[in-house]
């Protein structure tokens, strides 16, 4: 059973009827994902990362190195006078 219908322009574009938008709770912006599952289609919206997605983005080979507080402390400094440092 289906709730609403859209027609494809020419260009490959489709409008998102209004019971479909207030349904999946998207708007201007929102990302919908599509899959294709034998001969339908399944329209969703995407879904959101987790912190953990992002950590592993953000850090794909894993935490770095511990380091003792004598080099944390000297890499200040020679941030420090790299940043001061006269032209």
């Amino acid at each position: 059973m289906s709730i609403a219908h859209s027609r494809l322009t020419a260009q490959g574009q489709i409008s998102v009827p209004a019971e479909v938008r207030r349904t999946l709770g998207v708007g201007p912006g929102s990302v919908l994902e599509w899959d294709v599952a034998g001969e339908s289609v399944v329209v969703r919206r995407a879904g959101r990362y987790s912190s953990e997605d992002v950590h592993r983005a953000l850090f794909p080979k894993g935490p770095k190195k511990a380091r003792r507080l004598e080099e944390l402390d000297e890499g200040k400094r020679q941030y420090v006078r790299s940043r001061h440092a006269r032209r």
